[in-house]
């Protein structure tokens, strides 16, 4: 493609622990070529860097109106820095932006994935028209992410936003981040696996769950449950109430917060709830103050596994 053919789109960079993905990306948010290499995450700076650099040389031809990038957390958005990445061991305090920018001489701009991706579905995809928008992205973890009026709140530091480390019982188990009951440790693909597995306790409880992994508790997974669902399993539908019932829960504080328009949810697990989205609705009211959060969209997220491609892009689309 020719600088002229590109130079009204942007590059969209997805780092993530085993892969970079970077996409053009045009003004509507349509991602026209993508192309995925392995990063080098665990060795030094620089391999990490190059392994960056290669994917994004693999689509740029000059002309692009810039580059945004979407990283692990935490991060520094406002100067591009990379923290201290638990999947990205290779940078600690990495201008990350920085590096980008004097090598590609465009504008270059990082944000963590959930904010990112929460900006492109305001801007292109399923929020696109509504001024306050709830992002939340639901699978092996859950990350969230917030825009007002078209902009990612950061907050001060430019932490804000960590809506899957608020905890719903402080008695609960401990979550990766330290604390006690996050909706992360007790709803996530992980916790789904883990209740369908304590569900086996009872060596007579029969499910097409278990099938599906041969017989072997120790193999049941949030896929597993995912699957057996669709086949009309009862055991995997209770599970997946009992995660729907948590998440109510969970976005009856978000409502009283923050007072969205729209919730938008994306992510394997998040596809595989969305039968339930309908009961999430309704059953707000119960959890939360503001008596019209069953009014609150909840919707779908327009890009999949993409949307870390998308995100990126949005950051730089302006």
């Amino acid at each position: 493609m020719s600088q002229d053919q590109t130079r009204n789109n942007v590059l969209g960079v997805d780092i993530g622990g085993t892969k970079v993905a970077v996409g053009l990306v045009d003004r509507e948010g349509k991602i026209l070529q993508q192309v995925r290499k392995p990063m080098q995450a665990k060795g030094s700076p620089e391999a990490g860097l190059q392994a960056v650099f290669e994917a994004i040389d693999s689509l740029y031809s000059g002309g692009v109106q810039g580059i945004g990038v979407c990283a692990p957390g935490p991060l520094d958005p406002h100067s591009g820095v990379v923290l201290n990445p638990p999947n990205l061991p290779c940078w600690r305090d990495f201008p990350l932006a920085e590096r980008i920018r004097s090598k590609y001489s465009v504008p270059v701009k990082v944000d963590n994935d959930a904010n990112a991706a929460a900006l492109a579905e305001t801007r292109w995809g399923a929020a696109r028209g509504y001024r306050y928008v709830f992002y939340a992205t639901v699978g092996t973890g859950i990350g969230t992410g917030i825009v007002f009026d078209g902009r990612i709140y950061h907050g001060k530091t430019g932490s804000a936003g960590e809506g899957g480390h608020v905890s719903i019982d402080y008695h609960g188990p401990v979550c990766g981040c330290g604390k006690f009951g996050c909706i992360e440790i007790l709803a996530a693909g992980p916790a789904i696996g883990a209740r369908a597995r304590a569900k086996f306790a009872d060596p007579f409880r029969k499910s097409a769950i278990l099938d599906l992994a041969n017989g072997e508790v120790s193999a049941v997974t949030s896929e597993r449950v995912g699957q057996a669902y669709a086949s009309g399993d009862a055991l995997a539908r209770e599970i997946l109430q009992e995660t729907a019932e948590l998440l109510t829960i969970w976005l009856g504080n978000i409502v009283d917060i923050l007072d969205p328009d729209v919730i938008v949810m994306g992510g394997g697990v998040a596809a595989m709830l969305s039968p339930f989205f309908d009961s999430i609705k309704t059953g707000l009211p119960a959890w939360c103050v503001n008596p019209r959060a069953s009014e609150i969209p909840l919707v779908m997220a327009h890009y999949g596994p993409d949307a870390g491609i998308a995100g990126g892009a949005a950051l730089c689309a302006e």
